[in-house]
């Protein structure tokens, strides 16, 4: 047995790769995961983003980060990649960047991040890395969705930081607009 073979054994046998979704992540929401009046505000929000960004070419995807406890917006954005040609501009990685900015600190435990469609993996990570304490999002993402879809990598037991994840917020809403957008493209 080589050295790989090896690693790859002791892995399995700690428990550190496995493929099984825990029970913990099933795809129903807890029954204490119900959206605020807070919540359905800024999901109403981070729509009129997503719209936006529908008008200008965007994929449409809204976020807004808001302090949980007071209700105050800290950051928000929306798919940007076409516009700055950058990979990285997504709609939950400008809101975390404006609302680390906003409060001159990396952390937001004490904040919600609510975004009209599921964070992919590079979203789901900053979430994490970020200590973002509530998760709300709309639409699920069967292609790329990295917090309950795919992956369940935002409130992973295995990391250090895990988000409460509301999923399915105005979600029929959420869905209507990427497909009209797709469907928009698709005629053209």
């Amino acid at each position: 047995m080589n050295l790989i073979d090896w690693w790859m054994c002791w892995f399995r046998r700690a428990g550190v790769w496995h493929r099984t979704v825990p029970a913990e992540h099933s795809s129903a929401p807890s029954p204490d995961a119900s959206p605020t009046a807070s919540d359905l505000d800024m999901m109403s929000r981070a729509l009129a983003l997503a719209a936006r960004a529908a008008s200008m070419g965007e994929i449409p995807v809204g976020a807004i980060v808001y302090r949980t406890s007071s209700g105050q917006v800290l950051g928000e954005g929306f798919n940007r990649r076409e516009i700055d040609k950058d990979p990285s501009a997504h709609a939950e990685y400008l809101a975390i960047q404006a609302a680390c900015k906003a409060t001159g600190d990396w952390r937001l435990n004490d904040c919600t991040l609510v975004v009209t469609l599921e964070p992919c993996p590079m979203c789901a990570g900053l979430i994490v890395n970020a200590r973002v304490g509530r998760l709300v999002y709309g639409a699920s993402d069967p292609k790329a969705g990295a917090v309950r879809s795919l992956f369940q990598l935002a409130d992973d037991p295995r990391l250090n930081h895990r988000a409460r994840i509301i999923p399915g917020v105005r979600a029929d809403e959420c869905s209507s607009l990427l497909r009209a957008f797709f469907k928009s493209l698709r005629a053209k």
